[in-house]
């Protein structure tokens, strides 16, 4: 069951793909803007198929689990790209944008793509996650965050063609930053498979912050080792710098890992293009509707604010309740699904009663999803908590 479940997640992989092509092959058409032409239609039904593929999945993995299989860094991410490319679903045949699968299903592949680089192990749940909460709280707040992402690439394409990118300025700076990000993501997948493929593991002793020795594994050549560290593993690079007990080296080296990859692969684009990334993409927005996009990405968060807010605050809460006698805790997973809550409403309010639309809004689009990928990433990579087990 566990490699029926692996190869559906393969399938809807290559799916998604395969979509993302079609829709480029359809914007080339002018009707696809407003409406269906044959390949944004096929783009669509291999879209669904793909989504159908990585729901078979998911229920394939419930099975052999025994459980909701979004307990870990990968069974999430992987379920939080497929909400996402439900939401886009949901979303392409309200407005029948293509442009929006082309930018969208990347942006899911590069999620289920990171999420695949994690544990793909099966194993228990600890005590605080065996409720039927798991399921509840965890797939609702993932289906908000999905909905509320498509703002996130509304808000790109917004930007790539109203931005001037002839000319230096802040806003070209900081588009650029965004796309820097993405790449980083790109790389970060391109080095944990090439370690991976070379079966690449050391394994170091260490204290944790409560004075217990244990052991910490590596799938990546160690740039930072574990407090009072020891290599088990001979022949292994083991020369990194050593972290405090309260940080988890093995997540802090995944991220620098990320980053020094990344850059690498920034730098040769730069050198390929020979402009800006953002430049380079310009031209797939020559016939975008700008009102359009501004609204598409104003009705995404006005669906997915009331639908992230039942998820991860209010069933998050009563699940608290249950498990940890409280209903708020200030733990560091809480706080962020907190400020993620208040950005998105002031989102609304500045929309709303400011009329902050276009630009502004755009850019609050981009800033709400790095906030909302920085809780899903950084939050269980870095900083140690009661949601640390994901």
């Amino acid at each position: 069951m566990a490699e029926l479940s692996s190869n559906l997640l393969y399938a809807a992989f290559i799916l998604y793909l395969v979509a993302t092509f079609i829709f480029g092959g359809a914007i080339r058409d002018k009707k696809s803007m407003n409406g269906y032409n044959r390949w944004s239609h096929i783009g669509i039904v291999i879209t669904i198929i793909g989504f159908v593929a990585q729901a078979g999945y998911f229920i394939t993995r419930w099975i052999a689990a025994g459980h909701a299989p979004v307990s870990n860094l990968f069974e999430f991410i992987t379920f939080f790209g497929m909400m996402l490319v439900l939401a886009f679903i949901i979303i392409y045949f309200i407005y029948k944008t293509s442009i929006l699968g082309l930018f969208t299903l990347p942006v899911a592949l590069l999620i289920i793509a990171y999420g695949s680089m994690f544990s793909r192990e099966i194993s228990p749940l600890i005590p605080a996650l065996q409720s039927d909460w798991l399921h509840i709280h965890v797939t609702t707040a993932a289906l908000g965050q999905a909905i509320l992402s498509i703002s996130f690439v509304a808000g790109i394409l917004y930007l790539l063609k109203g931005v001037d990118q002839s000319v230096k300025s802040k806003e070209t700076f900081w588009l650029e930053f965004v796309m820097y990000i993405l790449v980083v993501v790109v790389g970060f997948v391109a080095v944990s498979t090439t370690f991976g493929a070379m079966k690449y593991e050391s394994v170091f002793s260490w204290v944790d912050k409560e004075g217990i020795e244990a052991e910490m594994v590596y799938t990546l050549p160690a740039l930072v080792v574990p407090n009072e560290g020891e290599l088990l593993t001979d022949g292994k690079f083991s020369s990194g710098v050593e972290l405090p007990a309260i940080l988890s080296a093995r997540k802090v080296n995944t991220v620098l890992w990320s980053i020094i990859a990344g850059s690498i692969l920034y730098g040769l684009l730069r050198l390929i293009l020979r402009k800006r990334v953002g430049a380079a993409l310009q031209p797939l927005t020559k016939r975008l509707n700008l009102d359009l996009t501004d609204e598409i990405g104003y009705r995404s968060v006005a669906i997915g604010f009331p639908i992230f807010t039942l998820g991860a605050l209010i069933f998050a809460m009563i699940w608290a309740q249950i498990a940890w006698t409280r209903f708020w805790g200030w733990d560091p997973k809480e706080v962020w699904a907190l400020i993620t809550w208040l950005f998105y409403a002031a989102f609304l309010h500045l929309r709303l009663s400011k009329g902050w639309h276009g630009k502004k809004s755009a850019w609050l689009a981009v800033i709400g999803f790095f906030i909302i990928m920085f809780n899903t990433i950084f939050v269980n990579l870095v900083i140690a908590g009661l949601h640390s087990y994901a």
